[in-house]
């Protein structure tokens, strides 16, 4: 006696090839066939308070109008583009540091959390973090005479020629080759390049621009502990920042956030974009 088939149904011949596929899948995992991680809210929201929410706010309403809202954001987007950060085919400095520490675990969890978050009202804002806002940062006044100028800087981007300076703590120990200690302080002076009748920088001695205008002081400084009460994904060691204005007044209302950030990858040059120039001018 033989045995036949049932009589084939509409769609039976996907219905046969997906199953077929689902059984080569399983062989080769051994029999398990794979599923999506399931997020866990809890986990996103811790990990969302500690980083997250320095820019985009624990609750996803961001701290200013130029960083993005999440607060119920589709989720599937939010993982997109944390993975694009996280392998650098989306570009934005402070955003590929902290994606770059992020497991796939992560990334699921933090989006799930942002996506379960009600949506914002767009004229509404989240206070910035209180420890990062903070900083024990002063301004070191006289440095001219104390500190030692190792960089000149051409910014074409914004029309800006910059000057780069460390104070005798960082200077002696780049002139041996050792990390940076606490008591390191760099200061970097932000021009306005003077710009001729075409609207275009006048360039002075050494191909750099001609200063024109003082605009701003960005100022580093580490201290034994000042790093502590930071999350581990921005530390920077006990690096902290400030932005002065010209007056030498501190800037008010500035976060470290995007300083930590940016200069979280350098922890391998003492957390410096300036480390290799440095090394070079304090061992001339």
């Amino acid at each position: 006696m033989k045995l036949h088939a049932p009589p084939a149904r509409a769609g039976s011949t996907t219905t046969l090839a997906a199953a077929a596929a689902l059984a080569l899948l399983a062989a080769a995992s051994g029999g398990a066939i794979a599923q999506p991680a399931a997020a866990n809210l809890e986990a996103g929201k811790a990990r969302a308070q500690a980083v997250c929410a320095a820019c985009h706010g624990a609750n996803g309403v961001s701290i200013a109008d130029a960083i993005p809202n999440l607060a119920g954001q589709r989720v599937a987007y939010l993982e997109a583009q944390l993975r694009a950060f996280k392998a650098g085919t989306r570009k934005a400095a402070s955003m590929n540091a902290i994606a770059a520490q992020l497991a796939p675990a992560d990334i699921v969890d933090v989006a799930a959390y942002f996506g379960s978050l009600v949506p914002a009202n767009l004229a509404a804002k989240s206070g910035q973090l209180p420890q990062l806002l903070k900083t024990q940062v002063t301004f070191p006044e006289g440095y001219r005479s104390t500190f030692r100028m190792y960089q000149t800087v051409n910014r074409a981007d914004i029309n800006q020629v910059r000057y780069l300076y460390a104070n005798p703590v960082a200077w002696q120990a780049a002139s041996e080759g050792r990390p940076l200690p606490p008591g390191s302080v760099l200061l970097l002076e932000q021009w306005a390049a003077r710009l001729d009748a075409e609207r275009k920088p006048v360039v002075g001695a050494g191909g750099f621009y001609a200063p024109d205008r003082l605009v701003a002081y960005a100022v580093m400084s580490s201290g034994e502990g000042w790093g502590a009460g930071f999350p581990e994904m921005l530390r920077n060691g006990d690096w902290n920042y400030a932005l002065f204005n010209p007056d030498m007044k501190p800037r008010p209302g500035v976060s470290q956030a995007d300083c930590l950030a940016c200069h979280k990858p350098l922890d391998q040059a003492n957390y410096l974009f300036s480390n290799a120039p440095l090394l070079a001018a304090a061992k001339r």
